[in-house]
C-alpha cells in the first residue's frame, strides 16, 4: 500500500470528488443492511449487530463485520456515508480499489474489537460504520496533515481546520466521552479504536517493507560479505607467496618448506582458473 500526498492545499466539505468503486460497494452494502432493518428488526440487529456479551460468549464472530453495515436511522446512515465519501475518494484514488477497502473492513472491525474488550460483558447491540469512518478520518489526517477543511459545523456555521486538528479533536473527544460515559447512544471507544487501528497500520505500513525487500536486502549484504571475505583472503595469499618468493630469490628453493610449496601450488592452480574464467 502506498500513501501519496495531494498538491491540493484546501478542500471544502462536501467536495470529495468522484465516487471510487470501492466507495461505491460500501455505499450499497450499507444501503442493503439498512433496508433489511427496515424490514426485519429487531432480529438483523440481534444476528448482525455486535453485541460483545454474545459476541465473546457465543463466539459471534461475524458480527465484527457485519455491525459495520447497520444503522440506527437516517440520520445516522447519512452522516457515515457522507463522511466516508468526504475523506474516502480520494485515499482510494491514491492507494487503489483493494488497498482502501481491505483498511475500511480491517478498521471497522478493529474498532468493533476495541470496543468490545473495553466494554465486554455489554448486551447492547452496537451497529454503525462510525468506527471504520473514523479510520478513514485518521488516514486522511496522516496522509494529508496540512490540508485545510472547510466544514460546516451543525451544516449551519462555517469552520475552517487543518485535517490532522480534525481527526486530533475526534480522537480526544471520543476519548473524553468514552471514559466520562455519555447519554447519547454512542459508542465513543469504538470510533477511538478505530482511529487508532487505522494509525497503527499506516504508520507501521509506511515503515514495513516486504518479504521480497527484505530478501532482497539480506542478499545484498550477503553478496557484499562474501565479496570482502574473498578480497580478504586473496590479500593474504598474494601477501604470502610474495614473502615466499622474496625467500626463493634470498636463499633458494631448497629452502622452502613442504607448507610453502602448496602454498606455491595452489596460487597457482587459482591463478590459472582466474585466467580460463576470463579467457573463457
Amino acid at each position: 500500500m502506498s500513501y501519496g500526498t495531494s498538491s491540493g492545499r484546501f478542500r471544502s466539505f462536501g467536495q470529495g470528488g468522484g465516487i471510487g468503486e470501492a466507495i461505491k460497494i460500501l455505499l450499497l452494502l450499507n444501503g442493503i443492511g439498512f433496508v433489511a432493518q427496515l424490514m426485519w428488526d429487531p432480529a438483523v440487529t440481534w444476528n448482525f449487530g455486535l453485541t460483545p456479551a454474545a459476541a465473546w460468549q457465543g463466539l459471534r464472530l461475524w458480527t465484527f463485520v457485519t455491525y459495520m453495515f447497520l444503522h440506527g436511522d437516517w440520520i445516522h446512515l447519512f452522516f457515515n456515508l457522507y463522511a466516508l465519501w468526504m475523506f474516502g475518494s480520494e485515499l482510494e484514488r491514491d492507494w487503489g480499489f483493494g488497498a482502501f477497502l481491505r483498511y475500511f473492513l480491517i478498521c471497522g472491525a478493529g474498532a468493533g474489537v476495541f470496543h468490545a474488550m473495553i466494554t465486554p460483558h455489554s448486551p447492547v447491540p452496537t451497529i454503525g460504520a462510525s468506527g471504520a469512518v473514523s479510520g478513514v478520518l485518521a488516514a486522511y489526517a496522516l496522509s494529508y496533515p496540512e490540508r485545510e477543511l472547510h466544514l460546516l459545523l451543525f451544516f449551519i456555521l462555517p469552520v475552517r481546520m487543518k485535517a490532522k486538528v480534525l481527526a486530533l479533536g475526534l480522537a480526544f473527544l471520543s476519548l473524553l466521552l468514552g471514559v466520562l460515559g455519555s447519554p447519547d447512544g454512542i459508542a465513543h471507544f469504538a470510533h477511538l479504536g478505530g482511529m487508532l487501528v487505522g494509525a497503527v497500520i499506516l504508520i507501521a505500513g509506511r515503515r514495513a517493507r516486504s518479504p521480497v525487500a527484505v530478501f532482497r536486502e539480506w542478499r545484498r549484504k550477503r553478496r557484499f560479505r562474501l565479496a570482502v571475505r574473498r578480497r580478504q583472503e586473496s590479500e593474504a595469499v598474494h601477501e604470502s607467496v610474495n614473502e615466499i618468493l622474496d625467500r626463493i630469490h634470498r636463499e633458494g628453493s631448497e629452502t622452502l618448506s613442504e607448507a610453502d610449496r602448496k602454498k606455491l601450488r595452489k596460487a597457482g592452480r587459482d591463478l590459472d582458473r582466474r585466467n580460463r574464467r576470463k579467457d573463457g
